[in-house]
C-alpha cells in the first residue's frame, strides 16, 4: 500500500446549489445543472462540493504508478470557471481519442477537458465520456 498524500481539494459540506446559483454567467449556470444530471445518472452519486469551486461525484482512491502515493479524489466532476467549464473525467485521452474527436469544440489539458458551453459539443459523445470516467 502506498503513502496516502494529503491534498488541498477535499470534499466539503458546502451547498452545490448555492455555488451554482452564484455563477454570474446564466449559460454556465444552466450548463452546470445539466452536467449535474448527466454525472449523477452516470455515477449514481449525488453532487458534492470539492474545495470551493469543483462539483464532484463519487469518491475513489487513486494510486500514482510513478510515486506509489495515493490520494482520495472524486470519480468525475466539473467546475464552471470564468474562461470555460473544466471537466474532470478521469479518462485517458489517448484511449478515447476517436470519441473525443467527435465531441465538438473543446480543449484538453492534463487530465481535464475544457468546453465553453454544452451547445458547443455533442451531448451524446459527452455522455459516453462521462460514463467511461464514472466506471473507475
Amino acid at each position: 500500500m502506498g503513502k496516502l498524500a494529503e491534498i488541498k481539494t477535499k470534499e466539503t459540506t458546502s451547498s452545490v446549489d448555492e455555488f451554482i446559483n452564484a455563477v454570474s454567467d446564466e449559460q454556465k449556470r444552466k450548463d452546470s445543472y445539466q452536467l449535474i444530471k448527466l454525472m449523477e445518472n452516470a455515477t449514481k452519486d449525488k453532487a458534492k462540493m470539492w474545495g470551493s469551486s469543483i462539483v464532484g461525484f463519487g469518491n475513489v482512491r487513486y494510486k500514482s504508478p510513478k510515486t506509489n502515493r495515493e490520494v482520495d479524489w472524486l470519480k468525475i466532476g466539473f467546475s464552471p470557471r470564468k474562461a470555460s467549464i473544466s471537466l474532470y473525467l478521469n479518462i485517458n485521452f489517448k484511449t478515447h481519442e476517436a470519441l473525443i474527436g467527435k465531441l465538438g469544440k473543446h480543449k484538453t489539458g492534463v487530465g481535464c477537458l475544457y468546453i465553453n458551453t454544452l451547445e458547443d459539443v455533442n451531448i451524446k459523445v459527452l455522455e459516453e465520456l462521462i460514463k467511461s470516467g464514472s466506471k473507475k
